[in-house]
């Protein structure tokens, strides 16, 4: 399988980061199978810390040493994959006993349910009835060493 990883710097060797933001999935290291989602990641990261370069890196994963790892894999954005997204978004970390958790991302438009669910407004019902019919992309988020060193450099791109 080949994933894909949306920087402002070429990530040739990746790592996990002591210090990160609270994403879906909590800490960890970022992929998706889809080229144009990484390709957006570089473009919004690299205009956050106002750098002029945008990179996508490209890496080949064993399928099958990939499955012999602790992975959490949601299919759909359902009840269960909402409630551990706004748990990571909130800081709880309901996501450390994993190697590897792939899904769904919460996108620009799927954050206003997500934000409205956190806050009480909706309930999950709700909720996911907001979020099924959007078509969301997938994520990887690598979260130990025995994941990271799964990645195998495959080539980067200079957006």
């Amino acid at each position: 399988m080949i994933l894909y990883h949306g920087s402002s710097v070429a990530v040739r060797e990746p790592r996990l980061l002591a210090v990160q933001r609270e994403l879906d999935f909590g800490k960890g290291f970022y992929t998706t199978s889809d080229f144009d989602q990484a390709a957006r990641w570089a473009r919004r990261t690299a205009l956050r810390q106002r750098q002029k370069q945008a990179y996508v890196t490209a890496y080949e994963v064993n399928d099958a040493a990939l499955q012999a790892l602790r992975v959490l894999r949601f299919d759909r954005p359902d009840g269960e994959w909402l409630r551990f997204v706004a748990a990571c978004r909130r800081g709880e970390s309901p996501a450390e006993v994993w190697d590897v958790i792939c899904g769904p991302v919460a996108n620009d438009q799927t954050m206003p349910v997500i934000s409205l669910y956190a806050a009480g407004m909706y309930d999950e019902e709700e909720a996911v009835k907001r979020l099924l019919p959007q078509k969301l992309k997938d994520q990887y988020t690598f979260k130990t060493e025995a994941a990271i060193r799964l990645l195998q450099l495959k080539e980067v791109v200079s957006l």
